[in-house]
């Protein structure tokens, strides 16, 4: 057998899905040319010198015969993962879902965006080799909030390193979850175009099963995934707290991290992800409306008993030439900076690109301060010890 078997008469596909295992995933791929699928998983899995662990079916083929196939692996074979290429809607995640599909991918994917996907499901291959009976994730995922009180002080920005940086550690298996739901900025911060968003996301089908859910998902190449912010406004209007608390649960079981980047102040979306949240990364700059902004907004977080889990300050676009020192801040919130981003060029420039500086191998002072940011959410990194916080510094 060979680890990876596609089924397909689409030359142009299988040239993609060749470039996507022979690009970074280890393990043989062989490929069945034909638009016909067999009537049982014998007929794919032929002997070899390693163990078939995916299947993909299409594109070419019978949706119809794809789920039958599916359904009969996931009976026969469940510690084998199959894949349905196809165009994903809610109607076909469903009845995907119900056949055992552990995902489903477009026809029109990039090598980069199906070796993500391929991954993806490997992981879930190997969990049910673990655990045969394991049917959703022992633990849940982190939700971690990225919040602050104005605009304009980069959290979009820091989000994006963030999730990126996390993207390393845990690939396709960290979602980036734009939650200003009327001018959100994800999409543009990782030059993406997304086909949905989140207004998609909480409604019908997709609230029911994660399955449908995860279609409604971007995929970024640096190996994560985006729930990106509406194109239109208006439809924040029909997104409730409730509809984001669940969606955020629903992520939570699904990803390892969920970075979230909220709107300014605390809203209604804002609320319900901090009640949520696991970990908090609260924002400010180097200005007085700032940092009084900060402050009240951790009064209020307090007060309503939200995001109880670690908490982590940041001063952003920090500059000596402001009149303030992170001890003036410090005081002024009453609680401690964890981490300080220099102003810098470089961070301005690959927001504009859409490339997060992360995703890159920038040396520079802002990409250690956006690593070491991240890096606090990294459970191999080792935690300080109570009362070892080390005062921050401007740059």
């Amino acid at each position: 057998m060979s680890r990876f078997v596609l089924v397909t008469a689409d030359t142009d596909f299988e040239l993609r899905v060749t470039r996507a295992v022979t690009g970074g995933l280890t393990g043989r791929l062989r490929v069945v040319r034909t638009a016909v699928l067999p009537d049982s998983p014998a007929a794919l899995l032929v002997p070899g010198p390693e163990p078939t662990e995916l299947v993909l079916l299409g594109p070419g083929a019978s949706s119809e015969d794809a789920l039958r196939l599916a359904a009969a692996f996931d009976v026969q074979h469940p510690a084998i993962a199959v894949v349905v290429v196809g165009v994903a809607d809610p109607e076909l995640a469903l009845a995907a879902m119900r056949a055992g599909v552990r995902d489903i991918l477009d026809p029109a994917a990039d090598p980069e965006s199906i070796r993500v996907l391929l991954e993806r499901a490997l992981a879930a291959a190997a969990g049910r080799r673990r655990d045969p009976s394991a049917v959703a994730p022992v633990e849940e995922g982190r939700i971690i909030v990225v919040a602050s009180p104005k605009g304009g002080v980069g959290k979009t920005t820091l989000a994006a390193n963030i999730a990126v940086a996390l993207g390393r550690i845990a690939p396709m298996s960290t979602v980036l979850v734009d939650l200003d739901a009327q001018f959100g900025d994800v999409a543009s911060a990782l030059r993406l175009e997304p086909e949905h968003s989140l207004a998609d996301a909480v409604g019908g089908a997709a609230g029911l099963d994660s399955m449908v859910l995860k279609t409604f998902l971007s995929v970024h190449h640096s190996s994560i995934y985006a729930l990106c912010a509406p194109a239109d406004p208006a439809e924040a209007d029909r997104i409730s707290g409730e509809d984001v608390g669940h969606v955020l649960e629903q992520l939570a079981r699904e990803f390892r991290y969920v970075v979230v980047d909220t709107a300014p102040g605390l809203g209604e979306h804002a609320l319900a992800a901090l009640e949520r949240a696991t970990e908090t990364v609260l924002i400010c700059t180097m200005d007085v409306p700032s940092v009084r902004g900060l402050r009240e907004e951790i009064e209020v977080i307090d007060r309503l008993g939200l995001g109880s889990g670690r908490r982590s300050v940041a001063v952003n676009l920090a500059d000596r030439g402001t009149g303030l020192s992170i001890r003036d801040i410090e005081a002024t919130i009453r609680t401690p900076v964890d981490v300080v981003i220099p102003r810098s060029r470089d961070v301005a420039y690959s927001t504009n690109r859409g490339v997060p500086l992360l995703q890159e191998k920038s040396r520079g002072r802002a990409a250690k301060a956006l690593r070491s940011l991240a890096g606090r959410f990294d459970p191999a990194a080792s935690a300080p010890g109570k009362g070892a916080h080390k005062r921050a510094v401007a740059p």
